[in-house]
């Protein structure tokens, strides 16, 4: 099939493109011109189409639509780590012309074409919203109450996309990290109590690729996670990977105590139809180790300076440490540089 694949060089556009291709589709990656997308698109060497593009240009989107059989659309302003270097929570007004302005052009478009392409939206579990008083794990079928300005944008998204008259599914995501040692301020955030579903990036690729030949997901929303052996508490997910990293976990009062927008999901009827579940959060960071190489090891030799620089990206550290007094101030840290050797 001709598969058009916006934000085509992100975490999970990447993981989609390179399943995509390796399915035997016909991919055309439309995403902004940006160094990191450029060196990215050089490297697939003539493997995919690539348009440049900004989703509020209607001529652009039109453009990338012709001719398509799919339209699997990912891209998005985010919360944290956007490629722009732009987050949603700091500039909503203007990730919301991007995300759901961006949006109704693409529909539009779509349906402007003499064969109009099917959809597969990509959305998040993040709509929910606080769900830390519910039991697990969460249904398609459960109320949205999403507390950001990107999952505010994603729930309008997702109104439009079944209002349209295309067909359509939707694919709401669990927690899917890029592969890199990106230290992200927003890993605080999280209260280590937390339930929250992981999917590695590759098998989200793969639920991707394999909605667009399936016959059986349109017209459905799904939840794509990894399943209940990737249901972890945050304090898992944080320890693990900060240990796998060379850094070690970091104390308790860095992290929030505020709930967040993660939960457990209920996918197995996303697996039943997708069959895409082949990795665990071990994979992730087995993977993730490999990328690192002798990096691993720098971070090893430099572990109490690079735990102090993270401990600084934390409010809720800075927060408490100014409530501390100054011989207690002295004990936190002599304490946090014992446990970084």
């Amino acid at each position: 099939m001709r598969v058009l694949l916006t934000g085509a060089f992100g975490n999970i556009g990447t993981s989609a493109r390179e399943e995509l291709l390796a399915q035997g589709h016909t991919v055309r990656c439309f995403d902004l011109k940006r160094k990191a997308s450029v060196r990215a698109a050089r490297r697939l060497q003539g493997r995919a189409e690539v348009v440049w593009g900004d989703l509020r240009r209607k001529e652009d989107v039109a453009a990338a639509v012709r001719g398509q059989d799919v339209v699997v659309h990912l891209a998005f302003i985010i919360p944290k780590l956007s490629a722009t270097g732009v987050e949603s929570e700091d500039h909503p007004d203007w990730s919301r012309e991007i995300n759901v302005g961006g949006t109704r052009n693409l529909l539009e478009a779509m349906k402007a074409q003499p064969h109009p392409p099917k959809l597969v939206f990509i959305s998040s579990y993040h709509v929910f919203g606080l769900t830390h008083d519910r039991t697990p794990p969460l249904k398609a079928s459960d109320p949205v109450s999403p507390v950001e300005h990107y999952a505010r944008h994603k729930v309008e998204c997702e109104q439009m996309v079944c209002d349209s008259g295309l067909e359509y599914t939707i694919l709401r995501l669990a927690a899917a990290f890029p592969i890199t040692m990106l230290m992200d301020p927003g890993m605080f955030d999280i209260p280590l109590e937390n339930r929250m579903e992981f999917v590695h990036t590759r098998d989200v690729g793969r639920a991707i690729a394999n909605a667009v030949s399936s016959p059986d997901v349109w017209g459905k929303l799904l939840l794509v996670g990894g399943g209940s052996r990737c249901q972890y508490y945050y304090r898992e997910i944080v320890s693990r990977t900060l240990e796998a990293m060379g850094v070690g976990m970091l104390p308790e009062e860095a992290f929030s105590a505020r709930p967040f927008a993660t939960d457990w999901i209920d996918s197995s009827e996303t697996e039943a139809l997708l069959h895409y579940q082949q990795r665990d959060l071990g994979d992730y960071l087995q993977e993730m180790q490999r990328r690192l190489g002798v990096k691993r090891l720098l971070v090893r030799l430099c572990r109490p300076l690079v735990r102090m620089w993270l401990l600084n990206q934390s409010p809720s550290y800075r927060k408490h440490l100014a409530h501390t007094d100054r011989w207690s101030w002295l004990w936190l840290w002599q304490r946090m540089l014992r446990q970084g050797r």
